[in-house]
């Protein structure tokens, strides 16, 4: 007879219940754009079709703002990742005294809340005469995610061991070359995932888009505005499709990660 684990049984509850509570809604929200129903839900299942998904490519407008949504965000990370990689590194390599002052004042623009940021950007931009746009979007959402790129960085940095620079700098090395072949392969990792985390910061931003992209929209303002005239089914439909992306991007990358541990094996192995 197999032995009872009470830790182990609670265990497998709680992960149950938990991954229920996350998947759940997305199953439901999913399934919605499937039901013929002008109301996006699953009660009353009305019948399965294909139709909202129809209205979702015919619906100009919001590819409109997915194609802006796209475009701030990679230019967000194109201004954020350098500028937060800079700041850990000025964070890093400045006198311990005045470290902790700078690194707050670095970081509190994380700690402020959103709506704050966006009207601060706003009004800031307004006395030089920049009007409200995607444009002032970018700067806003830069001014926050920079923050978030610093802490991955500064992370990373912890690691590094300052005698490969001296020794690199001794060698004859220029301190661009340095940057280039010395710090920046170190810094790799963390220079991705601020890359990754400032993208999907950027795409679901609401608040600072809000009070300054004036009247342009992005995907989550776009949608905002739909609310006032009532969702139908094909917001679920952009979801469910995002969602695909964001899966098929996951296990692609997982492929990738096994198949260079594998091949990393065999290297090591025909050596």
């Amino acid at each position: 007879m197999r032995p009872l684990y009470p830790g182990r049984n609670r265990a497998s509850l709680y992960a149950l219940v938990f991954f229920a509570f996350l998947l759940l809604p997305l199953a439901v929200m999913g399934g919605a754009a499937f039901n013929d129903s002008a109301f996006p839900a699953i009660i009353p299942w009305k019948g399965f079709t294909g139709h909202w998904f129809e209205v979702l490519f015919a619906d100009t407008k919001l590819w409109a703002a997915a194609l802006h949504t796209l475009v701030v965000a990679l230019v967000v990370v194109a201004l954020a990742v350098p500028i937060g990689a800079a700041g850990a590194i000025l964070v890093n390599g400045i006198h311990p005294r005045f470290r902790a002052p700078l690194y707050g004042l670095m970081i509190a623009p994380i700690l402020m809340p959103g709506v704050v940021i966006g009207i601060a950007t706003f009004l800031f931009w307004s006395e030089f005469g920049v009007g409200a746009g995607l444009h002032l979007s970018v700067l806003g959402q830069v001014s926050f995610i920079a923050s978030y790129a610093m802490l991955l960085v500064l992370a990373r940095l912890q690691s590094f061991d300052p005698a490969l620079q001296e020794a690199a700098l001794d060698l004859g090395a220029s301190h661009l070359r340095v940057i280039r072949r010395v710090l920046i392969p170190h810094l790799r990792p963390a220079l991705i995932a601020s890359a990754l985390l400032g993208f999907f910061q950027s795409v679901e931003n609401f608040n600072v888009t809000l009070f300054t992209a004036g009247g342009s929209h992005t995907l989550t303002t776009y949608i905002y505005s739909r609310t006032r005239t009532g969702l139908d089914p094909s917001i679920n439909a952009l979801a469910l499709i995002l969602i695909g992306v964001v899966l098929v991007g996951l296990m692609g990358y997982e492929a990738r990660r096994r198949y260079l541990r594998r091949r990393a094996v065999q290297e090591r192995a025909g050596g």
